[in-house]
């Protein structure tokens, strides 16, 4: 299969998860993200972390604001231009709508660095059971984990299970995930 016959599917793929997503009634996707963060809270990695990026969801992205406390320092994406800078943020603090529509952290916000980090929540439309996502198509994520200093931290794709899938189209710049977590638990990649 030809890079464009990837993007073609990976296009296709997009838009029929994010039509199934953005159909979810509200109080499904709550009692799913509900779930999907109880699972994420047991985990041991979860835990055992200090520093977690995350994401603020869009688009009916599972919602992971019930962690969002101080037991943890949280980081999050400000895009600017075709990368990613990621911004400490304590709950309660001023948020602005940045590139692409997206709630981001105020430009001013501490500039987290790659090794003060212990776990990243990334956010997807879809990931399959080898660890690779289907994202928005801009790149962001992957363009980060192919960089040394990210490439060896924890990664764990978030998605609602029926997202979940046993293979999804995959580009040779496709960057693999650690796990996936869902509503119905998490799981590692071998």
């Amino acid at each position: 299969m030809s890079s464009t016959d990837s993007q073609l599917d990976k296009a296709t793929w997009r838009r029929a998860l994010l039509q199934q997503r953005q159909s979810l009634p509200a109080d499904i996707w709550q009692q799913k993200s509900t779930q999907l963060c109880s699972h994420l809270q047991s985990s041991s990695l979860f835990a055992q972390s200090q520093t977690i990026l995350a994401y603020f969801s869009f688009r009916q992205e599972p919602d992971l604001s019930l962690l969002f406390s101080d037991d943890h320092r949280w980081g999050f994406p400000r895009c600017a231009g075709t990368s990613l800078s990621w911004h400490l943020w304590k709950s309660g603090e001023a948020l602005e709508t940045g590139s692409y529509g997206l709630i981001e952290p105020k430009a001013d916000s501490s500039i987290l660095q790659p090794a003060e980090v212990d776990l990243i929540l990334v956010p997807a439309v879809a990931c399959d059971q080898q660890g690779y996502r289907l994202g928005y198509g801009g790149g962001f994520y992957d363009r980060l984990f192919s960089s040394p200093e990210w490439a060896s931290k924890p990664t764990l794709g978030i998605v609602f299970e029926f997202a979940y899938l046993p293979q999804l189209p995959v580009d040779t710049w496709d960057q693999k995930l650690q796990g996936v977590c869902t509503e119905v638990g998490i799981k590692m990649m071998r």
